[in-house]
């Protein structure tokens, strides 16, 4: 396959995957996992579908090596977030392809780098080469809400053969212009833990024409939300943060890289605090009585994001930290926390990425980074202790744009994004596996 076919499949497979609508929840990712077997049939390549619901199936193809190099995995969710027509210009899932933009719903995250892993593969199937260890493709159902046990959890636990050595997943690969004048692309090693907590605040129950105004549970859960976005969380720093800093030229004490690292970037800004700090967010509000009465509970739902090491006592403390004794809450965990690997740097892996790089913007610098984000990576790195990293260039797509358009309106990206991301990926295939 020459590099002009390469380009011209993956394209035409990024705008087809984005007209199959797998917006989770309900999912029905079944769809696109059908399309890309069809597709691969269509080039002699085998693939089947597995999982335990049918509406849900999630798709996996191997190459099998010889057995005497490092296996890779090449993983990539198939559902979507949902599209509110609102404020989109085009059609969501239309798959505009306009001006040397495709845009869609998925064309960021990540129907883009589906398209790009899946073209990689089967351009390595056609050139004939047996891998020294086996190529293993995925296309996961259920990544963007992680509730219902049907893709990456699922394949894990249900099916260990397809677990690799190494794997390429979604996180990372922007390009960063910093203030010092270096070009720096972050790289995923590893993300906080995930949790959704529930507070229940509790006050006194009463007729609303005679509110008790000391004990009203509404009250006190506007000021136990107002507190906990007031509130900044101890800074912690493990050494893979210093690492990452050390990388992008920040040197002398942990607040004095921090600090300088932040003010090379608006991305940075936002990034490097959140490396650091665990976050406790309101996202939501109820309660469960009429409007005429003053409720005893009232329920705030927070998103939690933990730093790795950190567990249920270290969001206890802060939510004391931050709630004071002058409230009545409790807490609960709504479901288990999930997260907190980490790859090691160095790997066989990480300098084709690194190579790579080198080639396409000389004098670029990989960033390893801890994400704020939960994906994927965290089920293949926990069960089988695979080096899993987030990266997929996206060299042409200015950063602001690509960052703001994920789950927003006209999701979009440069075609020549999407082609240098199916070149990277062949790219490291066979530097893994072939060289």
């Amino acid at each position: 396959m020459t590099e002009g076919e390469l380009a011209g499949e993956t394209v035409a497979l990024a705008e087809a995957l984005i007209r199959v609508d797998t917006s989770n929840p309900p999912g029905r990712e079944t769809a696109a996992a059908e399309l890309i077997r069809d597709w691969l049939a269509a080039r002699g390549i085998e693939s089947e579908l597995v999982g335990p619901d049918p509406d849900r199936l999630n798709l996996v193809s191997r190459i099998e090596g010889t057995g005497d190099a490092p296996s890779l995995m090449l993983m990539a969710h198939t559902d979507v977030v949902p599209a509110p027509t609102e404020n989109w210009t085009v059609p969501p899932f239309d798959a505009v392809n306009r001006d040397g933009w495709l845009i869609g719903r998925g064309a960021v995250d990540m129907k883009n780098e589906l398209a790009a892993r899946v073209a990689a593969f089967a351009a390595f199937a056609a050139s004939g080469v047996t891998p020294g260890g086996d190529l293993v493709l995925i296309a996961e159902a259920d990544e963007e809400r992680n509730v219902s046990d049907v893709g990456m959890s699922w394949l894990v636990r249900e099916r260990p053969d397809l677990l690799c050595d190494f794997a390429l997943n979604e996180g990372g690969g922007f390009l960063l212009e910093l203030a010092s004048g270096s070009t720096v692309v972050p790289i995923s090693i590893g993300e906080k833990k995930v949790t959704s907590v529930l507070l229940r605040i509790r006050g006194a129950s009463a007729h609303a024409s005679v509110p008790d105004r000391e004990k009203n549970a509404v009250r006190d859960a506007a000021r136990a939300v107002d507190r906990l976005f007031a509130h900044e969380t101890p800074v912690l720093v493990s050494e893979s943060v210093r690492e990452s800093l050390r990388a992008i030229g920040a040197a002398g004490s942990d607040e004095e890289m921090l600090a300088w690292a932040a003010g090379q970037h608006p991305v940075l800004e936002k990034m490097v605090p959140a490396m650091t700090r665990m976050s406790v967010t309101p996202t939501g509000l109820a309660t469960r009585e009429p409007a005429n009465v003053v409720p005893p509970v009232v329920e705030i739902v927070c998103d939690c994001r933990a730093l790795p090491g950190q567990d249920e006592r270290d969001v206890r403390a802060h939510l004391e930290a931050a709630l004071g004794n002058d409230i009545e809450w409790e807490m609960e965990l709504l479901e288990p926390m999930e997260g907190g690997e980490e790859s090691a740097v160095g790997t066989a892996l990480y300098r084709a990425c690194e190579d790579f790089l080198a080639e396409r913007l000389p004098g670029a610098v990989l960033m390893p980074m801890v994400t704020a984000g939960f994906t994927d990576s965290h089920w293949v790195r926990q069960a089988g202790g695979t080096v899993a990293y987030g990266f997929a260039p996206v060299f042409a797509t200015e950063v602001g744009e690509y960052l703001r358009s994920m789950h927003g309106a006209d999701e979009k990206i440069r075609i020549d994004d999407l082609v240098t991301m199916a070149e990277f990926h062949l790219y490291a295939i066979k530097r893994m596996l072939a060289d």
